[in-house]
């Protein structure tokens, strides 16, 4: 068995996704939860792009332990240098240093010569290996370009200091037969090959990422590179999921390991959706809510004498677990901290009380409270910033029939302390809502979407709202939770407002220290 590493850059090319704008703390619970699911590497985000992500690939370097954290940079010595700032202090540093090898790429957005791209990538590599212990150097558009230059530049990166090789399709044209090739060509003709790691790199947008992915390991590629739900740019990045469970599941035609705890599975694709905002398909291989359903009379009555007989993949391999009541009403705090302890939370004093209360206040109201349940609690509470000044919703009322104009009162505290209220109308009762909360917001909105969706299943179930509007021309994105689905709306709207202010206070103590 050949072990292949898994490289997630959901944190940087997931998060290049349109619409996609996670936080800080949300960054850093997506990392803990990836260091949990037994990822290699991991890509923490693209450092020299803006202060904000230069302070989230230096948190997560500095609270990551068993994975190598990297960040991405052009070739540049000035990207270089801020990317080693940002991660000199992770267990093991590492650069992805990128530079464009097709003809396509060189002569319209590099405008240089295949002789000044092979020197710079020379050149950048060099210096950047004096700094990092592991440089990996990726080709961009490597599936469409010339095989015998990017045998050269190789060669000569290699004897550069590079550590890993990977070899992008990074527009999503390749077919799986000749994404294959071009690894056995590398591997065939680059005369100090067998001192690097090959790596694989796939986009979507042919719906070929997970196939040209499997292809390359079989070609001789040892590293694999996705993200959590295949998102990212355009159609997204290869599925990790899927790949990991198709090595499991057809062992007899994938001979190779991971390090993935595949039961890690769920929970990991859970939480980049819910904090991405970008909700998994039902027909979702492997994640989605149909994967393990079964409709047809046929189907159904062959799971019921055998599972197998329609189900390659069991539910508990990644991680699928019943809704079945976990804590009562008359549980108390410490069976409720032994179980977010078992779910993988770790919460301030603080926070564990901010989230046993809502917890209590759910058990009054529902009568199961689920893993589910928990989880939407969790993390919320867990990536809420206390001691930041910000809007809260007091109360609200709601006025609707299909004969009335629907009208919204609510009274909010603002990040003042002052308490003030009003009442607007609308077509709708959620337009009604958010039209009454932008009228009390000092900031100047404007809503751009608005989605709902149900956690878990029954009348009693808890929604999740998602909305992304700019404030103050700034874009940025809110969820909240709630049984309600109006008050779900109200906070996920102020949920949004607020995060402006978290962004402000971090880019003041950035000042501070500057």
């Amino acid at each position: 068995m050949v072990h292949v590493n898994v490289f997630d850059t959901t944190l940087r090319d997931g998060e290049q996704s349109p619409g996609v704008n996670l936080n800080q703390l949300e960054k850093i619970e997506i990392a803990r939860q990836l260091e949990r699911f037994g990822v290699d590497i991991m890509e923490a985000g693209f450092p020299a792009s803006s202060q904000g992500d230069f302070e989230s690939v230096r948190a997560i370097a500095r609270t990551i332990k068993n994975a190598s954290v990297t960040g991405l940079a052009r070739a540049t010595k000035a990207d270089i240098d801020v990317s080693w700032d940002a991660l000199k202090e992770a267990e093991e540093p590492r650069l992805h240093l990128f530079l464009a090898t097709s003809p396509i790429h060189m002569k319209y957005k590099l405008n240089k010569t295949p002789e000044e791209v092979m020197n710079l990538a020379v050149e950048m590599v060099s210096y950047a290996r004096k700094k990092f212990p592991q440089l990996e150097w990726s080709a961009e558009d490597a599936s469409r370009s010339d095989l015998d230059f990017l045998v050269k530049i190789i060669e000569k990166v290699i004897d550069a200091g590079a550590t890993v090789i990977n070899l992008p399709d990074t527009v999503g044209y390749a077919t799986p037969e000749e994404y294959g090739s071009i690894f056995k060509y590398v591997k065939e003709n680059v005369p100090n090959i067998d001192k690097v790691i090959l790596s694989a790199h796939c986009h979507d947008d042919l719906g070929m990422a997970v196939a040209n992915s499997l292809a390359a390991i079989q070609n001789g590629a040892t590293q694999i590179e996705g993200t959590i739900n295949g998102i990212g740019e355009r159609a997204g990045n290869a599925s990790l999921e899927e790949i990991a469970v198709a090595l499991n599941i057809r062992k007899d035609n994938y001979p190779y390991t991971t390090n993935l705890v595949l039961n890690e599975i769920k929970r990991t694709s859970d939480l980049v959706s819910r904090f991405t905002g970008m909700a998994i398909a039902p027909n979702k291989a492997i994640i989605g809510k149909n994967a393990f359903a079964h409709e047809s009379g046929i189907h159904q009555d062959g799971v019921l004498k055998h599972a197998s007989t329609y189900e390659i993949i069991t539910p508990e391999l990644v991680g699928v677990k019943s809704n079945s009541l976990v804590l009562g009403k008359h549980s108390g705090r410490h069976a409720f901290k032994d179980k977010i302890e078992q779910m993988g939370f770790q919460l301030s004093a603080e926070k564990l009380m901010e989230a046993f209360v809502t917890f209590k206040q759910l058990t009054d109201r529902k009568k199961e409270v689920t893993d589910e349940d928990l989880f939407a609690i969790l993390t919320d509470v867990q990536t809420e910033v206390m001691d930041v000044k910000k809007y809260e919703l007091v109360a609200f009322q709601v006025q609707y029939g299909s004969a009335n104009l629907p009208t919204a009162t609510v009274a909010l505290t603002t990040p003042e302390g002052i308490r003030v209220e009003t009442a607007r109308t609308g077509q709708g009762s959620v337009e009604a809502l958010c039209n009454t909360l932008e009228a009390l917001v000092k900031e100047e909105i404007h809503l751009t979407d608005f989605q709902l969706n149900s956690i878990g299943q029954g009348r009693d179930a808890l929604a999740e709202a998602h909305v992304k509007m700019t404030v103050n021309g700034t874009p940025v994105r809110g969820r909240a939770s709630a049984q309600d689905v109006l008050e779900a709306s109200a906070k996920a709207f102020l949920n949004a407002v607020n995060r402006v202010f978290f962004n402000q206070k971090i880019a003041a103590q950035e000042t501070a220290l500057t």
